[in-house]
């Protein structure tokens, strides 16, 4: 049977968490939306009236009655779609590549050329051969916060996609390409009707809830209509789920998506996490919320898990362990699956970047993101190099200013755009991030297809033009006390705002950077690092004047409409553009992709004029690496948010 893919399931849940990458960077997996952007915290005249109410999302038609299977079967003129093994896939894919050194090779190199870099991610990215792998070892891996939830369809931060990857149930995942397909280890057949309306997926039958219930059809019909209820705070698992009609299980195996209209998008709606109805339908109803009545706050602590991997233990701030369950791979004494490469893995939360690296030096952690002063100072030693490696690939996450629109300070186009001219992108990109990140302009990455052929210049520091633009929009300095203000509603407001920032050294760096800038033309910013769960559950709540972010990206350019859209949940802040909300419903309506890439590359354009965010970087992916590991492999999505991600990891037996 094909060997599990862990870093698969995790590419389904984030399917629309972010295109650009919403793992909200404060900063695959099994059951996850990976194709969501992740949350990453590792106009001229006032914008339209930001603070819309959301429209509700359309109710699950309760007078849809789904035809007989026999009907479907008979009018559908079924396409068959791909059923596929991530493993499978990328051990074919290494196959067809010749190796640029051996393992002995690739320890002894220090990853100071583009190809030493090369050489030490062909020679320990390979998979195992048959006997390789200890599948008693564990892996210790780093996350710079912890969960604030273990509900998969609760999804939103970085750690969330890590963590409930390798423990969630889903249908689907992606590749390295961001090409979409279903789990062979879930999945007997997956096929589309010929109108695009209408998606049948057959399930196995050897699938068991880690309380050894069955799996069936009937807890993904469940799921979606918790999705679906408005009561339910689930903004980037309910993006893209709301424009299916329904879902119905006609028995434990046979599951059919209706879809109301056959869009480009369809491949990713059909793509969510799941729920055990035996569990949740005894308490959804009482609590929506899904974690404040007791029996949530219950499982909070000990879910019922659907992946290879289930939580053994949880001390919160500090660490998180997941032990494979036997039940994957094994049903009712019969060998289903393979097994997955490591007995335990434990995620230690370790805020602060400086002490995560001297965990990975003393052999306390196997991976981590390196900072770049960490990968071009801090990592090229004997001291270093005694037990880990490093290596790096292009990864599509972007970093940026969110400014609240909401706020008196930020509701005028100008004053926005006046923020990116008064920032010295300059000295950010040369001194703060040391040359290793290229400038990000918009929300699309570039060269990607949905980017466009027009390249967006980047900001470049004008203290003459932030001045004058500041000026145009009211904000003088009334009382000559060096502070710019505004008359509001009958009173001066000095134009003073906090800017909030995950606790992490480079990214305060970054936030001292432009309250410095700012100083110079009379705005006052007030830099407040915030623990990242509080980042988080403050921007949800759009409590905030500022904050500094990133997103990574989703797999489809639809994905991100939730973080643009008017009223849409994770439109933290605030933004409404009429124009942007009718291309991406065209976006999602077309289906030759040149001409949807027009639709978004105008979103981005228009995104560029009104500067909701000051884009700043793309963040490329850095890595150290225990030399004890094996199965790194990168994607736009960085090592672990796509299938097999995480799933390839390994350390080889002791000889």
């Amino acid at each position: 049977m094909p060997h599990h893919s862990a870093g698969s399931r995790r590419c389904s849940i984030s399917r629309r968490v972010a295109l650009t990458g919403l793992s909200l960077l404060f900063f695959g997996g099994c059951g996850q939306r990976t194709n969501e952007p992740r949350l990453v915290a590792e106009p001229e005249a006032p914008a339209a009236a930001s603070g819309a109410t959301a429209t509700p999302p359309p109710a699950v038609e309760e007078s849809f009655e789904p035809p007989a299977l026999e009907t479907i079967d008979r009018d559908a003129r079924w396409i068959d779609r791909p059923v596929k093994d991530a493993l499978t896939l990328l051990r074919a894919e290494q196959d067809a590549e010749p190796l640029k050194a051996t393992v002995a090779e690739a320890l002894t190199l220090r990853n100071d050329t583009p190809s030493n870099n090369a050489a030490i991610l062909s020679a320990l990215g390979q998979l195992p051969a048959e006997g390789a792998a200890d599948l008693e070892a564990r892996i210790d891996r780093h996350v710079a916060g912890d969960l604030g939830s273990t509900n998969p369809i609760l999804i939103s931060s970085n750690a969330e996609f890590d963590i409930l990857g390798l423990t969630g149930f889903g249908l689907f995942s992606f590749d390295r390409q961001l090409e979409p397909f279903a789990n062979a280890e879930t999945v007997v057949s997956w096929q589309t009707s010929a109108d695009g309306l209408i998606d049948k997926v057959v399930l196995r039958d050897d699938l068991v809830w880690s309380d050894g219930r069955p799996i069936t059809a009937h807890d993904v019909a469940f799921t979606y209509r918790v999705i679906m209820d408005p009561r339910v705070p689930v903004p980037a698992v309910r993006s893209g789920t709301d424009q299916l009609r329904g879902v119905h299980a006609y028995d434990d195996r046979t599951l059919v998506f209706f879809h109301r209209e056959p869009l480009a998008t369809n491949v990713w709606n059909i793509n969510f996490p799941v729920l055990p109805q035996h569990v949740y339908e005894k308490t959804w109803e009482d609590d929506p919320t899904l974690k404040d009545s007791p029996a949530h706050v219950a499982l909070e602590e000990k879910p019922i898990c659907g992946g290879p991997y289930e939580i053994v233990s949880r001390k919160r701030g500090q660490e998180i362990v997941l032990r494979r369950r036997d039940s994957w791979s094994t049903v009712k004494g019969k060998k289903v699956r393979d097994v997955p490469y490591f007995r335990d893995v434990r995620f230690r939360i370790i805020e602060d970047p400086n002490t995560a690296l001297l965990a990975l030096k003393s052999g306390e952690i196997d991976e981590m993101v390196l900072q770049p002063e960490q990968w071009t100072t801090q990592t090229i030693d004997d001291d270093f190099y005694r037990l880990n490696t490093k290596a790096t690939a292009p990864e599509w996450v972007s970093f940026h200013f969110a400014w609240n629109i909401d706020t008196p300070f930020f509701a005028d186009r100008r004053v926005r755009r006046a923020m990116s001219y008064a920032f010295d992108h300059d000295r950010m990109l040369e001194k703060i991030c040391l040359g290793l990140y290229e400038p990000c302009a918009g929300n699309f990455p570039p060269g990607s297809w949905m980017a466009g052929p027009k390249k967006l210049a980047p900001g470049k520091q004008d203290l003459d033009k932030a001045e004058a633009l500041l000026d145009e929009a009211g904000w003088t300095d009334h009382d000559n006390d060096g502070i710019r203000d505004k008359e509001i509603d009958g009173r001066i407001v000095p134009f003073e705002f906090t800017l909030l920032v995950n606790q992490q050294p480079f990214r305060i760096a970054i936030c001292t950077l432009l309250k410095e800038n700012l100083e110079q033309i009379g705005v006052i910013v007030n830099v407040r690092p915030v623990e990242v769960t509080a980042l988080q559950e403050t921007m949800q709540k759009r409590s905030f004047q500022a904050c500094f972010s990133g997103w990574g990206s989703g797999t489809d350019p639809d994905t991100s409409e939730n973080i643009w859209k008017t009223g849409e949940m994770r439109n933290y802040s605030g933004y409404s553009n009429p124009e942007v909300d009718r291309l991406f419903v065209e976006g999602r309506r077309e289906l030759d992709r040149g001409r949807r890439a027009e639709k978004y590359a105008r979103i981005q354009e228009i995104l560029y004029e009104d500067q909701p965010y000051l884009w700043l970087f793309w963040r490329n992916s850095f890595y150290g690496f225990s030399k004890d590991l094996r199965g790194y492999v990168f994607s736009p999505r960085g090592p672990y948010h796509y299938s097999p991600g995480f799933g390839s990891l390994w350390k080889p037996r002791a000889e």
